[in-house]
């Protein structure tokens, strides 16, 4: 009989589009493994009609999930990286970080204008507080429309609601194969990305001593690096989705790891980043030197407010 491994996803077409990914290259390395996925309802899919700032926002797609780990109803989580909380809970653990799909932001316009070229007062669409605030440091009359639901819901609202465009992960409108809708790819000198956009983290129980060893070949060093240094970045600063915190990592010459951060207001009003480059065997220390650096600058200031 032939080993059964139960993959947990999101149900959405964006989420179960990535798990089948990761369910492909599994069933390449190990054709004799049956492997099937688990669509499991987050907290973040149960509210729709809330913006995440509102909610929580930590952990709000990946809770349920875990709880499924924990009661052996499958054996690997797939996840947005984006998404992951910084703390895991104990005996849980990210086995692997696939190698990352383009990090940046996109801008799928009415009328195929470039975020910049849109008139004053255009309506722009966004679910995260963190593209809020840099488009409205970049342009202040914009008017921000708050979104949720899924890719396809967010994109379609142009219409229905009237936007002038909306703004989304470029990661997923490729893996969906949607690359054709994308007016403009947002440069990171514009929009810095959210924490870990792009990537995938496989997490699964740390006991495991099946699922572990299958996941070694999944990790892409490079994005790992990478994404770890967004993260201790992040987790220095306690951010979630309710506070306006970017961070993008790149690995330049093979020597040096270079890393980007950004807090910001949520009116966009005042925005501190900052930039370091360092050892890239240790990214954790990178993160938390920059986090260091911009709390130095005055972010605490900002964080403070958001917080209370």
């Amino acid at each position: 009989m032939s080993q059964k491994l139960i993959i947990g996803t999101r149900g959405s077409a964006l989420a179960l589009c990535q798990a089948n990914l990761i369910k492909e290259e599994i069933e390449a390395s190990y054709p004799d493994l049956d492997v099937r996925l688990k669509k499991i309802k987050t907290t973040g899919d149960k509210i729709t009609d809330v913006p995440l700032a509102k909610v929580g926002g930590k952990g709000l797609f990946v809770k349920e999930i875990e709880e499924a780990l924990f009661r052996e109803e499958i054996g690997l989580a797939v996840h947005s990286m984006k998404d992951v909380p910084t703390f895991l809970p104990e005996g849980l653990h990210l086995a692997a970080i696939t190698h990352r799909e383009d990090p940046r932001d996109v801008v799928v316009s009415r009328n195929g204008k470039r975020l910049l070229d849109l008139p004053r007062g255009a309506r722009i669409g966004t679910s995260s507080l963190r593209r809020q605030s840099q488009i409205r440091h970049l342009r202040p009359d914009f008017e921000i429309i708050p979104l949720r639901g899924n890719l396809d819901t967010r994109i379609n609202k142009i219409e229905k609601e009237g936007l002038d465009a909306v703004v989304l992960a470029a990661a997923g409108m490729r893996r969906m194969g949607w690359e054709n809708r994308i007016t403009e790819y947002l440069d990171p000198e514009l929009c810095i990305p959210a924490i870990g956009q792009g990537a995938l983290g496989l997490e699964c129980r740390v006991s495991d001593k099946h699922v572990n060893p299958m996941l070694i070949r999944f990790n892409h060093a490079i994005t790992s690096r990478c994404v770890r240094a967004e993260r201790a970045f992040l987790k220095r600063l306690e951010g979630g989705c309710q506070v306006p915190i970017a961070a993008y990592a790149q690995l330049r010459d093979e020597e040096r790891l270079v890393l980007e951060g950004l807090v910001a207001s949520v009116d966009g009003n005042r925005v501190i980043r900052d930039g370091i480059a360092g050892d890239p065997e240790q990214p954790e220390m990178l993160g938390l030197d920059l986090a260091e650096r911009l709390l130095a600058q005055g972010a605490d200031a900002i964080l403070r407010e958001i917080y209370q």
